[in-house]
């Protein structure tokens, strides 16, 4: 059954606040991905605090006019989800480009909106291959910490040189 003019004004101003509330949003082509796996998908994605939300190519159009974004969904490829961060910025490119790296995935990223701008596909297929927040602080604490660890090493070593080498008492 066909949606009627309030429903399509309302799932407009629905995507527009989504569009303007979100820190970055990913486009993806869909097609061809079981129920299944787009369930799937969308429980990665609501771990990370994404939305995940299926609307025609007109209606993203125009609620991305409205928010700003001179994108036409149309010249887009396939049937588009988009993925809405709400909180880190590259978990949606991030999650969506893990998802469609595996073997039989039929999702593809084909752009989105990044700090205000719109990106297009190899710059978001950039952004999904880059670490998470957490696993970049991760490299920086062991970065940190191989200097102070080497060094108490070191003066361990000594130490235990220094004792080896002492007269006994």
């Amino acid at each position: 059954m066909p949606k009627t003019r309030a429903q399509k004004e309302g799932a407009v101003a629905e995507l527009t606040r989504a569009m303007k509330a979100g820190k970055a949003a990913v486009f993806a082509d869909f097609q061809g991905m079981s129920v299944q796996a787009v369930s799937e998908l969308r429980k990665k994605l609501r771990s990370e605090q994404v939305d995940y939300i299926v609307a025609k190519k007109t209606l993203m159009s125009r609620a991305a006019k409205e928010a700003g974004y001179e994108i036409d969904f149309r010249t887009m490829p396939g049937m588009l989800g988009m993925a809405i961060a709400q909180e880190d910025e590259m978990a949606p490119a991030r999650i969506i480009g893990e998802v469609a790296n595996k073997k039989d995935a039929a999702i593809k990223l084909v752009g989105g909106i990044f700090e205000g701008d719109v990106v297009d596909r190899e710059f978001v297929t950039k952004l999904s291959k880059l670490p998470s927040k957490s696993q970049l602080l991760t490299q920086l604490l062991w970065v940190l910490n191989g200097p102070t660890g080497a060094f108490a090493r070191l003066l361990n070593a000594y130490k235990e040189e220094k004792e080896k080498t002492a007269p006994a008492a």
